[in-house]
């Protein structure tokens, strides 16, 4: 009888253990859940401000390319004006 009463016992330990286990996994899930969450807002901040950044370097690139029309045009000038010898 006594040997019942022992397994009973160690049968309450094992199921103490696996709820206590079970609590720690509820917690660690719950605070894995609001990481992901604050990381996947992280990434989408991110990712607006690679996009913008990706619309600023092809405007700077348009702007380079209407740099280098205007001061080819303006050389193009200037040689003309200095065929006139002004």
């Amino acid at each position: 009888m006594t040997s019942e009463i022992e397994r009973i016992k160690i049968l309450e330990g094992k199921i103490s253990q696996i709820v206590e286990h079970f609590g720690r996994l509820s917690s660690e899930n719950a605070r894995l859940k609001e990481d992901l969450k604050q990381v996947k807002g992280e990434k989408k901040e991110q990712e607006e401000k690679l996009k913008t950044f990706s619309l600023m370097a092809e405007e700077l690139n348009q702007l380079r390319e209407e740099k280098e029309t205007v001061k080819e045009k303006l050389e193009a000038l200037i040689a003309q004006i200095e065929k006139l010898g002004i």
